[in-house]
């Protein structure tokens, strides 16, 4: 790790100034502006933390939730309904990102929400949402997890949601396909869904869904039926949770040999897990079942857990007078290592006292606990990582790992030996993370047996951990910043899977960011810090593709659907983030006067708001391809930060990482 002297004074609230002897009008004054507004917004405590933006199934789920608790709060209802009916679709839907079309899981569930608060379904709202649900197939269509939560209020039958048997806790690692074979967000999900399966804790409410089965309620039956002589794995499936259902029905006689062992050991292991994490995996979904999981076990609800479980729920959410949001997790941690990064590339010193609190507030982050990734990963290597959100010492990740460290090599603390030690554990704890075919995932090693998503619960396309191009490539980043060779194997190994990952068109899939050109920036940025040569053909290709998606305005956009259909990708309405992401892959190319480039700059410098923000609409973070997409509030204010000090510094042949 390098740690070198700060340029530069240290001096409250000021920058380092200078300007490009070239370059587009104004860049200067903007970054001006950019670093004044972050820094502005930086927390006492010493980090920055944007809302992650979401759609209304979460307050929906509340909602039901609430009324299945039989806990409803009148005024808190009230500020639901007024959130829902405000993200309703003028042709009565609802959607899972902003301008995408209506999604059936959402629809239903603000539908449902809605009723239980008591809106008439005469109201002309309710009647247009009524015809888009059938429209989208209504009830038979929703996915497992949303018609286990209409199960919970007597809506559905258990027969009609799949199994998930507790056991799977029990069963080896020796077995090809067991519980830590899953996602580490599918694991915490999954275990409390396990414990509400086998109490099955309904509560009939005097309301219906009767309405929303456009072809009547036979095909509830027929989306967990098996076929004869169809020899599928998804089939096979399908019989073995007829077959689970059989075992259901004896454990709940007394006849089930392992039921009492499963059942006490997925208790355990939830409570376990609260410990040392903002609520289960901290995470709204985990949380939420974590809490109905606790009541199924019979705590009461004046238990100290049920308490903790519903607090830390509750502090997701967002109230103001008249209505309320809920965010699905916390991103402190992701956020201020970004921002700490786009403010010292752009000559914010790191001896600036706001600087100075932000590395002492990352750095005791740091996980030193043996968490879940060690089943998956179990290497002589020690504990390290960090994590998304605040607390949730249980699950440190690859990805928030890489870009904690490419933050503190640039922003050493007044305790050298402390940052250098953390520093080298994150790297080699980082490093163990490669998967077999050289890329990285986010959390777990080697998390892709395909089969894991033919069961009948894995509608939710969350089941697997792949590894990605994106984390891959800003692993290489860092790599090449802190002079490993191209020679080291693992960085062989890594290139490999890039090249393998490319799209015909030259363009890079992003996983964890919309999409295409998330993806594409990473990988050309990456490629960059490593000193590979950017003429070759594989590597231009790329930055053709960016170009030949720019928009008309000078900006670059995409949407979600990209997820859907790779026909939109490149498509959408400008926005800033992704403008600036395109930017930064276009700049690892080397040209400062690349028209596109300078397109580009000008469309950030002409749509920056006077305080140094910009405005940004779309959202452009991914959770769960297809099903769950988040806004990132804090990407519009900090990436573009990022792209103009990194156009800035290619016209002072400077290089991005270079401590200046």
């Amino acid at each position: 790790m390098s740690l070198r002297p700060a340029a530069g004074p240290s001096i409250e609230d000021k920058v380092l100034p200078g300007s490009p002897r070239t370059g587009v009008s104004g860049l200067d004054e903007a970054i001006t502006r950019s670093q004044s507004y972050l820094l502005s917004e930086q927390h006492p405590e010493g980090y920055w933390v944007g809302e992650l933006l979401v759609d209304v199934t979460l307050v929906s789920d509340m909602v039901v939730f609430y009324h299945w608790w039989g806990k409803v709060d009148p005024a808190w209802e009230k500020k639901a309904i007024h959130h829902i009916f405000e993200k309703q679709l003028p042709e009565g839907g609802w959607n899972i990102y902003p301008h995408g079309p209506s999604e059936v899981n959402a629809t239903i569930k603000a539908y449902l929400a809605l009723k239980l608060a008591g809106v008439p379904i005469t109201d002309p709202r309710m009647l247009r949402a009524r015809e888009v649900a059938t429209t989208l197939g209504g009830v038979p269509r929703m996915n497992t997890f949303s018609k286990l939560y209409l199960a919970l209020i007597g809506l559905v039958g258990w027969n009609h949601v799949p199994t998930i048997p507790s056991e799977v806790l029990l069963i080896g690692k020796w077995f090809h396909v067991n519980f830590w074979e899953m996602s580490n967000w599918s694991r915490a999900m999954l275990v409390p869904l396990a414990i509400i399966n086998h109490f099955r804790p309904t509560k009939v409410l005097t309301v219906s869904l009767d309405e929303l089965y456009p072809n009547g309620k036979w095909e509830l039956d027929e989306t967990l039926r098996p076929r004869y002589f169809d020899f599928s794995l998804r089939n096979m499936f399908l019989w073995l949770d007829r077959l689970h259902k059989l075992a259901e029905w004896f454990s709940r006689h007394g006849l089930h040999p392992f039921r009492t062992r499963a059942l006490k050991r997925a208790e355990e292991w939830m409570l376990e897990r609260f410990e040392g994490s903002d609520g289960l995996a901290a995470i709204f979904p985990a949380m939420l079942n974590a809490l109905i999981a606790l009541k199924a076990l019979g705590y009461s609800d004046d238990h100290p857990e049920v308490v903790r479980a519903h607090k830390e729920v509750r502090r997701l959410m967002h109230e103001t007078p008249e209505s309320v949001r809920i965010e699905p997790c916390f991103s402190p941690v992701w956020d201020s290592a970004i921002v700490a990064i786009c403010l010292r590339e752009s000559g914010v010193p790191a001896d600036h006292p706001k600087m100075v609190k932000a590395a002492h507030w990352i750095m005791d982050r740091e996980i030193r606990f043996r968490g879940d990734w060690i089943h998956k990963n179990p290497v002589d290597v020690e504990p390290s990582g960090w994590v998304f959100e605040y607390n949730n010492q249980w699950n440190p990740d690859v990805d928030d790992t890489a870009m904690v460290l490419l933050a503190l090599r640039q922003i050493p603390t007044d305790k050298p030996d402390r940052t250098s030690e953390s520093f080298k554990r994150g790297m080699n704890w980082m490093m163990a993370f490669q998967c077999r075919d050289g890329g990285w995932a986010a959390f777990d090693k080697d998390c892709t047996k395909s089969i894991l998503e033919k069961v009948p619960f894995a509608d939710h396309n969350a089941m697997l951990d792949p590894e990605c191009a994106d984390i891959t490539a800003r692993i290489l980043e860092l790599l090449g910043y802190e002079g490993v060779p191209v020679s080291n194997p693992q960085i062989r190994r890594a290139l490999d899977y890039l090249k393998a990952q490319q799209e015909k068109d030259g363009s890079w899939y992003g996983r964890w960011g919309v999409n295409y050109i998330y993806g594409t920036w990473q990988v050309l940025r990456g490629l960059q810090a490593l000193g590979i040569n950017m003429s070759e053909t594989w590597i231009t290709r790329g930055a053709d593709w960016l170009r030949s998606v720019q928009l008309p305005d000078g900006g670059w956009g995409e949407r979600c659907n990209t997820y859907d259909d790779p026909i939109y990708k490149g498509t959408g309405p400008s926005t800033a983030s992704q403008t600036a992401w395109a930017i930064m892959g276009l700049c690892a190319m080397g040209n400062p006067q690349d028209p596109a480039i300078e397109r580009g700059i000008e469309y950030l410098v002409r749509n920056q708001n006077a305080d140094g923000s910009w405005t940004e609409d779309e959202i452009t973070g991914t959770g769960f391809p297809k099903v769950f997409y988040l806004k990132y509030d804090m990407y519009r204010n900090a990436w573009p930060l990022l792209a103009l000090a990194t156009y800035r510094r290619l016209l002072r042949n400077q290089k991005p990482g270079q401590i200046l």
